[in-house]
């Protein structure tokens, strides 16, 4: 699942009308407002009471790298170069600490499946007291983990995987501003991510792979009228990535070879999807070649640049039909997530995916030469299940927000017209969907219209509460 990630932004301390449409909507989908009292008190228990390993790694200086203000920090690294390249570690949060197989938090997270996000809030999957605080990789505190050792050489190529738990100690937690002020001053352990992010997209484009860098969007309130923001992503948060995708890669392999766990995987973008968004691309002026691949298309976007931006944003649709695939005994037929262009495995952020504490149970099993416990075995051709009821969830809750901040932002502009294309027609009837130029934005336009056709148009309507927009030709 791919989520936008809008983000509210009060600049004037005026009342934030959109935190009440947010809260709407959740009310309607049925999005839970807090913890069940026997799941808070399990999870005060456990924290209390937790199951920490005996191995303890705290002597490596891990850091963590994630957005300003995060507390559900799920990832922790070291890096360090090698004679033949490179040794990556790790750490991943531990929830086996705190959650007891079949008991009331479990049951909670299987209900829940993630955490979701609004733009002025979070849906956890744990109650916060494991999740921003006991279980978390925050700095300077011993946690549990489990920890990968990947060992690479000298192009990035992995060699080598192992994972098994571990007592770590982050020591520095880093967001993208504070990671590229260090990277400026050379700071070693940017440096090597650098060189190993950078040696990971080479392989990804040398495999046919297709990142989706989403933009993070941010509504901010100015006066009496909201704008909208796109932020675009940073070569950092590139690297990072990267960091974490040769993670799962290294989980599907482990777990193909020991024919038990459950894969991410994910269809090839349809014929329609592809030529929706090369129209797209012609709407907002991007030259999009023939003969060129979409995932080299994406590399070659412009960040800095507003309607490319728009384009990365957009570009989700080609990664739709992403599905969870388990397996015990015979491998299955279809194993390959085609955005990365290989096998896949969800396993590096559990605090907040409940699929990931699965795969690390099972990665670390295997390569301990130990029985996959039989709770975990249990559970696997259930978590497709939970796992698509809230990917669904997630992107009725993504695609309301984003009705309603797109309605705040064009309210005060009911009667203006605008410059856009015409990306997509109505199934029935006459009318499709608009591309505008500025704000960059996606709106139904009714009257007939004609596929790919330029034209201006007049917002007619603008309803925040109703979450809708609509446009006519001028």
């Amino acid at each position: 699942m791919i989520q936008r990630r809008l983000r509210l932004r009060d600049t004037t301390g005026a009342a934030p009308v959109l935190d009440d449409v947010f809260a709407a909507i959740r009310g309607e989908l049925g999005l839970p407002d807090r913890f069940p009292r026997e799941v808070e008190q399990a999870a005060a228990d456990a924290v209390r009471e937790p199951r920490l390993p005996e191995r303890d790694l705290s002597d490596l200086p891990f850091f963590t790298l994630d957005p300003p203000g995060s507390m559900d920090l799920d990832q922790a690294m070291h890096l360090e170069p090698t004679r033949d390249g490179y040794r990556v570690r790790y750490a991943i949060a531990d929830l086996t600490a705190f959650v007891e197989p079949g008991g009331v938090i479990d049951l909670e997270a299987r209900r829940r499946g993630q955490t979701l996000y609004s733009p002025d809030t979070r849906t956890p999957l744990h109650p916060t007291s494991i999740s921003e605080d006991a279980g978390s990789l925050l700095p300077n505190q011993l946690r549990p983990a489990y920890v990968w050792d990947l060992a690479l050489d000298r192009e990035g190529e992995l060699r080598s995987a192992d994972v098994g738990r571990a007592m770590v100690r982050s020591v520095e937690r880093l967001d993208e501003e504070s990671a590229a002020a260090l990277a400026a001053q050379g700071d070693p352990r940017m440096s090597l991510l650098r060189e190993i992010g950078q040696h990971r997209l080479r392989l990804e484009a040398e495999r046919g792979g297709a990142s989706l860098p989403m933009p993070e969007q941010e509504v901010v309130r100015v006066d009496d009228h909201y704008d909208l923001r796109l932020r675009p992503p940073s070569a950092i948060s590139d690297w990072n990535a990267q960091i974490s995708l040769m993670t799962g890669m290294a989980a599907a392999d482990i777990m193909l070879a020991g024919q038990v766990g459950i894969l991410r995987t994910m269809p090839p973008p349809s014929h329609h999807a592809l030529a929706r968004y090369r129209r797209q691309a012609q709407a907002l002026g991007t030259r999009w070649p023939a003969e060129q691949q979409y995932g080299a298309f994406l590399r070659a976007l412009d960040r800095d640049e507003p309607r490319e931006l728009a384009l990365i944003h957009e570009a989700a649709s080609l990664f739709r039909g992403a599905g969870y695939t388990p397996f015990d005994g015979d491998v299955p037929a279809v194993t390959e997530h085609a955005a990365v262009a290989d096998q896949y495995a969800h396993v590096t952020a559990p605090l907040r995916r409940l699929v990931d504490r699965f795969g690390l149970v099972v990665s670390a099993a295997l390569c301990q030469d130990e029985p996959v416990p039989a709770w975990v075995r249990e559970a696997l051709e259930s978590l497709p299940g939970l796992m698509n009821a809230s990917d669904q969830l997630g992107n009725r809750l993504d695609h309301a927000c984003t009705d309603a901040v797109e309605a705040a932002v064009l309210a005060p502009r009911v009667g203006e017209a605008f410059e856009g294309v015409v990306v997509d027609l109505r199934d029935k009837g006459p009318g499709g969907i608009v591309q505008l130029r500025q704000p960059p934005v996606l709106a139904p336009v009714s009257g007939d219209v004609q596929l790919g056709a330029t034209l201006r148009v007049r917002l007619v309507a603008a309803d925040v509460g109703g979450r809708r927009v609509e446009f006519t030709p001028v």
